[in-house]
């Protein structure tokens, strides 16, 4: 049963080119796919796939913090205070909101919501805020990084944040008992990109992460091991997110045109990609408890994939903004 928490200058220029892919560039393609199919789910099966739980769920994030809660519990929603994301500001335009990131608890009782804008960090449930990058924010607001993804630590207790600067690279920032093992702007001076971070995940350890850009290239720090990569190769679409197997020894990576690519022990269970899309994919997240995934697109349509449990979305139905993110939820795991 779903849960719906949802009310209804040149720098400048710069910003809005490089900023966040989901909000701008992705739902100007969505113009352009050919409307003929809803995503209303639809699992299906990868050969050799770990069969699903019934207790493992998952959430979506809209633009304004809206949450919807599908077969997990709600305990909260940013869109109940239109401050905390609040669609354009005085210095870019996002029309589609300013929330684009969110994290669950380990527990899964509660997750926190991130302002890509300010970087502003919002704790629901048994979430502790631990800190964010809003006292860093000096000088004109034109200039200040854009936060692309919040992730917590295995204990819940920190979580990293990845940001996108104008230069283009990805930095990371550690909160509570987070500790930083390096970024794209490492070592100096850095190693040159192609793409621009969309995606950040850590490992099973907690020692370390992957961050993806959206040519494909996904890069390790500390215990992460590199499993390979789309950087160099072409692409129908860009790169929109990664999500971490069970074991920690492979990724899968999303497209926005549905495209999955497997890494490591991370088995292929199948993808949108040639398919007709009502909107472009946002994101991906693995199941806690199998070898599958769940794709989300823009318009809240969900994708059950790999054995994967299809619980609910909210396609067809009107949404104040688009959804930019989803978190996997495994009630029980801990």
């Amino acid at each position: 049963m779903a849960h719906v928490g949802y009310s209804g200058s040149a720098v400048v220029r710069a910003w809005i080119r490089i900023g966040r892919v989901l909000a701008v560039v992705a739902l100007a393609m969505a113009m352009a796919v050919p409307v003929a199919l809803v995503a209303t789910g639809g699992a299906r099966a990868g050969a050799g796939v770990i069969p699903h739980r019934a207790d493992s769920g998952y959430r979506l994030l809209g633009g304004d913090g809206g949450v919807f809660a599908f077969g997990s519990p709600w305990v909260g929603s940013a869109a109940s205070d239109p401050a905390l994301c609040p669609p354009d500001t005085t210095d870019r335009s996002l029309p589609d909101g300013t929330c684009w990131s969110m994290a669950t608890t380990p527990t899964d009782r509660g997750y926190w919501i991130l302002n890509g804008y300010t970087g502003a960090v919002t704790a629901y449930g048994d979430a502790v805020s631990y800190g964010d990058r809003t006292s860093s924010n000096t000088g004109g607001a034109d200039l200040w990084p854009t936060s692309i993804a919040l992730v917590p630590t295995p204990s819940g207790h920190g979580y990293w944040m990845l940001d996108l600067g104008l230069s283009g690279l990805g930095s990371v920032r550690a909160f509570g008992d987070a500790v930083s093992y390096g970024d794209e702007t490492t070592p100096a001076p850095p190693v040159a990109h192609a793409g621009y971070p969309v995606g950040m995940v850590a490992t099973a350890t907690g020692l370390g992460y992957w961050i993806v850009d959206s040519d494909g290239g996904v890069f390790a720090y500390g215990d992460a091991t590199f499993a390979g990569s789309m950087g160099g190769k072409p692409l129908a679409a860009g790169v929109v997110g990664i999500a971490r197997s069970a074991t920690g020894h492979g990724y899968w990576l999303a497209a926005s045109d549905g495209g999955v690519f497997a890494f490591g022990d991370a088995a292929f269970g199948g993808s949108m990609a040639g398919s007709p899309l009502a909107a472009p994919v946002a994101g991906i997240a693995a199941d806690p408890f199998g070898g599958g995934y769940w794709l989300v697109g823009t318009d809240g349509g969900v994708f059950a994939l790999g054995g994967a449990r299809f619980e609910g979305s909210m396609a067809g139905q009107s949404l104040a903004r688009p959804v930019f993110a989803i978190s996997a939820v495994s009630l029980g795991l801990t």
